[in-house]
Order: structure tokens, then sequence, then C-alpha cells
């Protein structure tokens, strides 16, 4: 082999050894990257979870709460079917925030016994009382619960003489203008009618009121009597058909309240003047509702029963847990950050939509 031949092949073996070190050696320095960076995405999904859990803790609406919380509805009469839709809710409401929930009241329409109640509710130091307002002689029991720290928000018809924090519910002059509305068109815009209510209390007279600016509306039709139902069928019933007698030639009745309807419906029907006697009534009690599918009353004036109830429960449990700040210290600001009306329009039934309403009195009975 020539000299220059044996250089040519040294040098040939220097460069492919030096090929094989150089990879050898980016081999090396990859690797220990790769094992690097593996723990870096282990450890960021556990330092990302911890804020959302602190989060949810500190909301005052959810810690604040407890099991022993207890919140009550006090009503002035129990045993009838309206009341069915208020206390469903106020059961669900209780188990949806986790508190106890509490059902007081007569069974029989009675404001002094209702007054009994309040005190009696009082004496267990709730959380907070929710009240069927319907007369200005339980002004004190509301506002000695509210001297004893306990919050009262009314339903159904206001107590503006009070401290109450907070009425939740329909005008009772919308209520019964609803109802005169539709009433004076099923009549035309002519013919005399009565109004079934409970008169000297506020609450039923303002509804009153109401069907009596509907019918100012329509020069045609005149109110030609006024009948106490007392809140009892019975007496619902005899009075509507003392009526009847008294103005055989009526066009229709109006109803202010829950008993007034059937009241009505009865009276026509044992006198035979079904379809000659239009009625509008109060409230969605099953017995009245299927007397619309029937076509013997024309239609009803429903309150926002079950939307009371959950504001109700909302306003109660956000004046106990948290307040927004409207200054450094709202009570010594004398700063008002809560509303003191929420106001729930009335809706009406006719046969168009009965059967929902029917469909959910079969819920809350059971």
């Amino acid at each position: 082999m020539s000299k220059v031949k044996f250089v040519l092949m040294f040098v040939l073996v220097i460069m492919i050894v030096g090929v094989f070190t150089i990879l050898s050696g980016c081999k090396e320095t990859a690797e220990p990257v790769a094992e690097e960076a593996a723990p870096a995405e282990e450890a960021a999904p556990a330092e990302e979870a911890a804020p959302a859990e602190e989060v949810k803790t500190s909301n005052p609406l959810v810690s604040g709460v407890s099991s022993e919380d207890e919140y009550i509805f006090v009503l002035c009469i129990s045993n009838i079917e309206y009341f069915n839709a208020h206390k469903y809710e106020w059961t669900k409401l209780g188990e949806m925030f986790g508190v106890k929930t509490t059902i007081m009241g007569p069974a029989e329409f009675d404001i002094p016994a209702t007054v009994a109640t309040m005190d009696q509710a009082i004496a267990k130091n709730p959380k907070g009382i929710c009240l069927f307002g319907v007369d200005p002689s339980l002004d004190p029991s509301i506002d000695k619960a509210i001297d004893a720290g306990i919050p009262v928000v009314v339903i159904i018809g206001d107590q503006p003489g009070s401290k109450r924090i907070a009425y939740i519910g329909s005008y009772g002059q919308d209520l019964g203008y609803l109802g005169g509305t539709k009433l004076a068109e099923a009549l035309g815009g002519s013919g005399k009618v009565a109004v079934l209510t409970i008169p000297g209390y506020d609450q039923w007279d303002i509804r009153e009121e109401g069907y009596r600016k509907a019918f100012d509306e329509y020069p045609g039709i005149s109110v030609v009597a006024v009948g106490d139902t007392g809140a009892d069928t019975i007496k619902a019933i005899q009075t509507a058909k003392d009526i009847l007698v008294r103005f055989p030639d009526l066009s229709g009745f109006v109803g202010c309240d829950s008993t007034a309807a059937i009241g009505g419906i009865m009276a026509v029907e044992e006198m035979d003047m079904v379809g000659k006697v239009k009625i509008i009534g109060m409230d969605r009690n099953s017995d009245i509702l299927e007397k619309i599918k029937e076509g013997v009353l024309t239609g009803t004036v429903a309150q926002n029963d079950v939307s009371m109830m959950y504001w109700s429960m909302l306003t109660l449990i956000s004046r106990n847990t948290y307040r927004p700040s409207l200054a450094s210290d709202n009570e010594a600001a004398n700063a008002v950050v809560e509303p003191d009306l929420i106001y729930l329009p009335p809706n009406y039934i006719d046969k168009s939509n009965v059967d929902y309403y029917l469909e959910a009195n079969e819920m809350y009975a059971k």
C-alpha cells in the first residue's frame, strides 16, 4: 500500500469516529431535557384546582346557612286549598336551601288567632317569618318580631303601617282590575253585576276598588250589590243566592276571595241560571278550575303564589347572610339595601290554559 493511500484511510477512520461521537453526545443531552419536562406537567393541575374550592366555601349565601335555621310561614286560615301551593313551595324551598321550614296558623279565618300565632312564632326565635298580610291589627306583631331581630316579609296583602322589611305580591287593585276587565269583555260592556268579597278588610276592599275602576271604563255596567262571603263556602253560596233573588236580571258576579267563585257557581247552578250569569273568580282552587272547563265559570284571576314563597325565602336568607355594603356601616348610616317591594303580576286562567293549572294543583296536593 502506498503512503498516500494509508494517510487517506487514516483520515477516513478519524472522521467516522467523530460522527459517532457527536451523535452519541446529542442523544445524551436530549434525554435529560425530556425527563425534566415531565414533572412540570404533573404539578400544574394541583396548583390550579385550589382557588376554585376556596371561592365556593367563601360564598356567604352558602356558608351562612345552617340546617338548624328555622323559617316560619304564618297564615290566618289554613284549611282551604288556596294555600296548598304556598305550603308546597315553602317546604320545597326548605329542602333546597337546607333549612328548617314551619307552617303555622288557625284552621278557620281568625285574625285574633293569627296574632296569637305570631306570638308563638316569635317565641321560637326563627331566622325569619313570612306572613299572610291581611289586617292592620297584625302590625304590632310584625313590629315585635322586627324589634326582636327577626326579619318579616308579608305576602298577598301588604302591611304598610308596620316595620316589615318587604311586601311580596301583586297590587290588590291590579287583581280586581284584571278580573273586572275580563267580565266587562264577556258581557259586551253592559249589565248588572255583584261583588262577592269580605268587606271591611283592606286586602279585599282594595280588590273591589280594582273591579270598580275597570267597570268605570264601561258606562253600561253597574254594580248593584256587594255580598259578604266571610271566607266560608257555605256562606258564600247563600249570599250569592240571596243576591240572585233580589236581582233576577243580574248579568255577572266577580269575586275578591277564593270562596267567592264557588259561591256564585253553586248559586247559578241551583237556580238554573248557568250561562245567563257570567262569573269571574279569584284564585285557582281545583273546584273552580273544573267549572271553567265545564263552561260555568268564565275565568279566574290567579296570584303568583309559589313565586311569593320563593322570593320571600330568598329575601329572608339574604337578609341573614349577606347585605351589600352601600356604606362602610349600613346600619349606622341608615342605609336601605334590600327592596321593600317585590311586585308579582297577576295571571288570568280560562279554557285556554286551565289544564296546566289543574296539573299543578295535583302536584301541590301530594
